[in-house]
Parts: structure tokens; C-alpha cells; sequence
């Protein structure tokens, strides 16, 4: 049993219809990928998968469980958290006031501060940090205080929405080894990412979406060598 499986999923907002039967599964320990331009329909996928959507047909299954209708706090109870496109870190909070609102389903003050050490282990400029005002940070110092806030709710499953959008190249390149970091820690991961080469480069799974639908799928490394990958995606 994967550990998502999502089956011929429908996506409307209104009269228009973002995606169009949408299957596909994500294994347990794995970094998945949806690759695809703008509006091709990957960030309404993970809206939906963490219950900020509401699907018009199709299921959603983490787990063995149907989820395309819980709310979007018992899917994060349940294992799954989402770091959404362009950070949204809480201006005005702190960087510790920001990770600890990560942790704010779980009461056990122990684990969080197990949770916490662990974060500013893989992510020491956050601890340097701490005090300073999220807002105050840099794009990529944002970021990783995105996937932190993220971690400390222990999530099974980390959607990751354009992780490297805006940043400068020195960081675009952290955050990747964050990511796999992150995998060999034992999170599994599903990553939607406009830099094509970077999300295929580090995937065991990947899949191209073009207008709500998915064309192609494949292993990261079958689609980096695919012609038509690398002629729609990867400027060659």
C-alpha cells in the first residue's frame, strides 16, 4: 500500500476546472515530483491533498484512509503538512514564535523541545536567529523557517509547493540537500518545483502535468533524459 494514493481527482473553482482525473501515488521514504509550467494544476493538487480544497470528484488516500474530506487540521494531526508557495512566515512573530506555532497540535512540551533541537541541528541559522523577527529574514532564511515550522509537527508526509521560487542560486542549492537531507531522516515527500532539473535530479518518482492532466511520469532519472522533458522543461 502506497502511502498516498490519489485517484482520479477533479479540481474546480467555479466553472473552470484546474484538474482533470488526476491519479497517481507516492511511496513510502520517496521524493515525488510534479513538474509543469504555471497554471498546469500542481498547486491545486496539494491544496487539495491537504484539505485547503475541496476535490469535485475523486479520492484521496494516506494511509489507507480517505482524506479528501477531513479538515485541514486533522490531515496535519494525521501526518501531513504542507509548506506552501511563497514561504508565508508569520511577520511580527518571531523565528521561535513561528516554529513553535508548527507544534501547535501537539501539547507534549517535551517532544517539542526534542522536536525544536532537531530543527536547529539541520537548520543552525535559525538558531542563530531565533530572536529576530521572521519577517526580517532573507528569502532562503524564510524558507528554511518555512520547512522547519513544517517539521515540528513530525509530519509522515511533507508537501513542499515551489521551494526554490526566488531564491539566489546558493540557496536554491541548500534547499535541495535540505530536502534530501530531510528524506534520509525518513520523511517522505511530494514536491511540486518549476526548476525542473533540480526536482528530477534528486526524485525516485516524478510526473508532468500540462493543464490539469499528468502526460508523462516516470523515474526522475528516465524523465532528466526524456527529449521531450528537456525540450518543454529543462531548456534543451
Amino acid at each position: 500500500m502506497a502511502m498516498l494514493e490519489v485517484s482520479n481527482l477533479d479540481v474546480h473553482y467555479g466553472v473552470i476546472q484546474a484538474v482533470k482525473d488526476v491519479s497517481f501515488q507516492v511511496e513510502e521514504g520517496q521524493v515525488v515530483s510534479l513538474i509543469g509550467a504555471n497554471g498546469a494544476g500542481k498547486t491545486s493538487i496539494l491544496r487539495t491533498i491537504s484539505g485547503l480544497v475541496r476535490p469535485s470528484s475523486g479520492t484521496i488516500r494516506f494511509e489507507g484512509q480517505e482524506i479528501q474530506k477531513l479538515p485541514a487540521r486533522k490531515i496535519v494531526k494525521d501526518g501531513l503538512s504542507q509548506v506552501p508557495e511563497g514561504r508565508h512566515v508569520f511577520a511580527g512573530l518571531t523565528v521561535m514564535e513561528n516554529l513553535e506555532m508548527g507544534a501547535f497540535l501537539n501539547n507534549n512540551r517535551e517532544q517539542n523541545q526534542a522536536n525544536l533541537k532537531k530543527i536547529f541541528s539541520r537548520f543552525p541559522r535559525l538558531e542563530e536567529r531565533k530572536n529576530q523577527d521572521a519577517a526580517t529574514l532573507s528569502g532562503g532564511e524564510q524558507q528554511m523557517l518555512a520547512m522547519g515550522r513544517a517539521l515540528m509537527s513530525q509530519p509522515k508526509l511533507l508537501l513542499l509547493d515551489e521551494p526554490s521560487m526566488g531564491l539566489a542560486p546558493i540557496f536554491i542549492q541548500e534547499i535541495f540537500d535540505i530536502i534530501q537531507d530531510i528524506q534520509k531522516q525518513g520523511t517522505t515527500v511530494l514536491l511540486i518545483e518549476q526548476n525542473a532539473n533540480k526536482a528530477l535530479s534528486i526524485s525516485d518518482q516524478a510526473y508532468v502535468l500540462e493543464t490539469g492532466k499528468i502526460t508523462m511520469s516516470g523515474t526522475g532519472q528516465e524523465l532528466l533524459t526524456s527529449d521531450e522533458v528537456r525540450k518543454a522543461y529543462l531548456g534543451g
